[in-house]
């Protein structure tokens, strides 16, 4: 062929397929089959590729070509909706030079026309007729279509190409494959690794613009990597820069479209500088102090006071309306960014978080941290011991001041503090939601500031980005959202939502859980029956009657089994019904377990809180102390405000069972009835 010809072809040349097909499952090897056959077919027929969009079509037509007798010969893709109705892109016009039409200068080559549903119809019959090589064309043909095509399908072999949303096992092996692809063309000299957890993302997703779809998620995320590692090829690829849309959420109300100047008011840097490092931090150094010099006895202590019949009430209390949001101001988390940044300043750098699966080692360790803390109030008495209080509230301060000096931002606070997990627990029921909108991060922004921190950007404000290392356009749920506003403080784009929304939305069928939690819900259930484990275990034989008196062993004993009575209860559940049913069982009683927690501590709370006054200033020898006002809740209205608490937290398990379990009714009937059972039982046991 001369230089001319070759040169009006040019355009339209296909050089090369851009890849293979990747994957295991029996779909892409059925696939690899398919185009394997084609390319040995030595008639040389016409070939029809069908399938959804994005599933690059055309690449298949090129596997063929290329993989054929014919790989040395040329082919030429053309857009059939661009094509003219009278097909002289194809054959030529009246009055062309003869030999000059696409057809004559492509000779033995491959044509492929993309997009048969979009060609002209008055085009069409003259393609049937190509395709049952009467026209005289002497090359080979291809089709793609997004739907079968019938008048073409008596002629053509057909090869239909499957959606990504039914080859979720291939989604790992194709992200590796693009992710080589673009690492070369970035000049890394390998590729980063993917991690178990963003395989199973990948896989949780449907991938409505599939193969295409999977391309662009690589090039965001990569890019995303490129800027972020400031020239240092990763090693590991973290979950947080990939963007698939989040579920589909209804019944939501913007609270900052509905009053935009709240926004601003919330997002203040100076509101929350002032109450964490003006406030909080030294408040708390003042109970601490308070705890230890002070009486010892709740009666007398201010503090101790505070902490268990007003701290306890309240936080419960709270997480069906803010979720997490006592972590954004809590005390120990302050004295460990006052460490984490004077250590800075003296030149010493965290580290960064360890790669993997952290959630895996660190939820178990959680929960066993928060069984340990029970087990410590009830045996030695924490709620009227005030040192031991003030130690309780040391060593995880401890905790959260070497996490953060270890790493950076607030990696204890994310998973290792028991209070924050049983926070983050309890977050999911909450009415009040942050997120971001995927569409707007994906698309307009380029500095990820929210979560990795920076300069101020627009309307963005300097910080350090998200102190839990989450972006808000990830969250699927509130666990790990502490409502502290970094985001929206350095978000340029509006992009960060705050919005009300159903209770307990974050409960769903499929859900994605920490290893742990459900060992930390056991281990929280476990405290109702540890905080009376005189009523339910006093008959054993070394029992002394209470967990205050008698050998220390023998105590430990009794107080671990009562703890693990939900725990034991559970496991015996395992042997007789489906894991995953029993899991959307546990999780759909997650109400019930708040409020009996509510009404285990809604005594104290109603009888102690309002004497708050009078045993702050017991110690003083002034008359007027024991006259300051107080206020006590009758026996009767406290065991009245318990029953109504159970009666809700039931109420709302059943409606969340119904939820969890919505294709099984005799399911769902038996749990409510067990959500019954255990609402009474624990009625009867936080009774005064």
């Amino acid at each position: 062929m001369g230089q001319e010809p070759l040169l009006k072809l040019a355009p339209l040349l296909v050089g090369r397929a851009r890849r293979g097909v990747v994957g295991s499952s029996r779909y892409a090897r059925s696939l690899r089959d398919a185009v394997r056959q084609a390319s040995q077919d030595s008639t040389r027929r016409a070939v029809l590729i069908s399938g959804e969009p994005g599933l690059e079509k055309d690449n298949l037509a090129a596997l063929i070509h290329f993989g054929s007798a014919d790989r040395k010969r040329l082919m030429v893709r053309l857009d059939g909706a661009l094509l003219k109705p009278d097909g002289s892109d194809l054959f030529g016009a009246p009055g062309d030079e003869p030999g000059g039409a696409l057809l004559d200068l492509l000779g033995e080559g491959s044509l492929l026309i993309d997009q048969l549903e979009r060609v002209p119809e008055a085009l069409k019959p003259k393609l049937l007729q190509l395709a049952q090589g009467r026209l005289g064309f002497t090359g080979r043909l291809f089709f793609t279509s997004e739907g079968g095509r019938p008048g073409v399908e008596r002629c053509c072999p057909l090869s239909r190409g499957p959606p990504w949303r039914g080859r979720r096992q291939d989604l790992g092996e194709g992200w590796r494959s693009g992710g080589r692809r673009r690492s070369r063309k970035l000049g890394w000299p390998r590729a980063p690794e993917v991690p178990e957890a963003v395989v199973k993302r990948l896989q949780a997703y449907d991938f409505p613009n599939n193969l295409r779809e999977l391309e662009t998620l690589i090039y965001r995320a990569l890019e995303q990597m490129r800027r972020s590692e400031s020239g240092a090829v990763p090693l590991v690829i973290p979950e947080d820069v990939f963007w698939t849309p989040a579920r589909q959420q209804r019944f939501r109300f913007d609270i900052w479209r509905w009053k935009p100047h709240l926004r601003e008011l919330m997002r203040a840097p100076r509101l929350w500088n002032t109450l964490l490092f003006g406030l909080v931090s030294w408040l708390f150094v003042l109970v601490n102090l308070w705890l230890w010099l002070g009486p010892q006895e709740r009666s007398q202590n201010g503090a101790l006071n505070l902490f268990w019949a007003w701290w306890w009430p309240l936080i419960l209390l709270g997480f069906p309306f803010v979720g997490r949001l006592w972590c954004s101001f809590c005390p120990f988390m302050v004295w460990g960014e006052i460490a984490q940044r004077s250590a800075r300043a003296l030149g010493w750098r965290p580290g960064r978080w360890p790669r993997g699966e952290t959630d895996d080692w660190a939820s178990p360790l959680l929960a066993v941290g928060f069984a340990l803390i029970l087990l410590w109030e009830e045996v030695w008495n924490l709620e009227n011991t005030a040192w031991l209080s003030s130690c309780l509230l040391l060593l995880i301060t401890a905790g959260a001041v070497i996490g953060s000096l270890r790493f950076e931002k607030r990696f204890w606070c994310r998973y290792l503090c028991p209070v924050g997990g049983m926070n983050g627990l309890f977050a999911k029921l909450s009415v009040l939601e942050l997120r971001a909108q995927v569409g707007t991060c994906s698309g307009s922004c380029s500095s990820y500031a929210c979560f990795k921190g920076g300069p101020a950007e627009g309307e963005g404000l300097a910080t350090a980005g998200c102190p839990l290392g989450t972006h808000p356009a990830h969250l699927s749920d509130n666990r790990n959202c502490v409502l502290c506003l970094t985001c929206a403080q350095a978000c340029p784009h509006r992009s960060v939502q705050l919005a009300l929304r159903p209770p307990a939305a974050d409960i769903q069928r499929e859900m994605e859980l920490p290893r742990g939690e459900p060992l930390l819900l056991l281990v929280l259930a476990g405290d109702l029956p540890l905080h009376h484990a005189e009523r339910l275990l006093g008959w054993l034989p070394w029992s002394s009657g209470t967990l205050l008196e008698g050998p220390l062993g023998a105590r430990l004993l009794t107080a671990t089994l009562a703890l693990a009575i939900p725990g034991l209860l559970y496991g015996l559940a395992h042997l007789l019904f489906s894991p995953e049913r029993l899991r959307r069982t546990l999780y759909g009683l997650l109400p019930l377990l708040w409020a009996l927690l509510l009404a285990r501590h809604l005594p104290l709370g109603m009888a102690e809180a309002g004497q708050f006054l009078p045993v702050s200033l017991s110690a003083l020898p002034a008359p007027w102390a024991a006259e300051m006002p107080s206020w006590r809740a009758d026996a009767h209205v406290i065991g009245f405000c318990q029953s109504a608490a159970v009666l809700l937290g039931w109420s709302a398990s059943v409606v969340l069972l119904r939820r969890q379990l919505a294709t099984h009714r005799a399911a769902w009937l038996g749990a409510s009835g067990l959500a019954l059972a255990l609402a009474c039982a624990g009625r009867w046991l936080v009774a005064l």
